[in-house]
């Protein structure tokens, strides 16, 4: 019987997941941001600098992906890098004021997009399924 409740508990949190990511993030794509271009620039602005490594690890984005999506946002000059000169192999990722001008802009929409997702939950259940994600999450680690 727990098998059952479990895998349609994680049918549910994945169609959750789906639905309320498609509704948070449907106005981001006026701006060419994609999610992971906006948690890079998210980290960036509010925790400073970051190397190319600490993004991938902190963000859950493979090293690959990273400087690929690092790429990206360098060409539209929101991200610049900077080259350690002390070990040539070390980056050093910086939000540029382009890029802190969008992310200030589209982190307003994002955050309203957030609110109205959860906007049918009382407050009270919004920290119940907070602490049950937080139990999950603690076990991984």
């Amino acid at each position: 019987m727990n098998k059952n409740i479990d895998t349609t508990l994680f049918k549910h949190l994945i169609n959750a997941s789906k639905i309320i990511h498609d509704q948070v993030f449907k106005d981001i794509k006026k701006y060419g941001l994609t999610y992971e271009n906006l948690m890079v620039l998210e980290c960036l602005y509010h925790h400073g600098p970051h190397y190319i490594q600490v993004l991938s690890d902190k963000l859950y984005i493979p090293s690959g992906s990273i400087t690929y999506i690092v790429n990206k946002l360098e060409k539209k000059s929101l991200v610049r890098r900077e080259i350690q000169s002390y070990n040539k192999r070390y980056c050093k990722v910086f939000i540029t004021d382009e890029g802190e001008s969008l992310f200030t802009k589209v982190d307003a929409i994002y955050t309203d997009n957030i609110e109205l997702s959860f906007s049918n939950l009382s407050t009270n259940r919004k920290k119940e399924i907070n602490n049950a994600l937080k139990q999950i999450c603690q076990k991984e680690e």
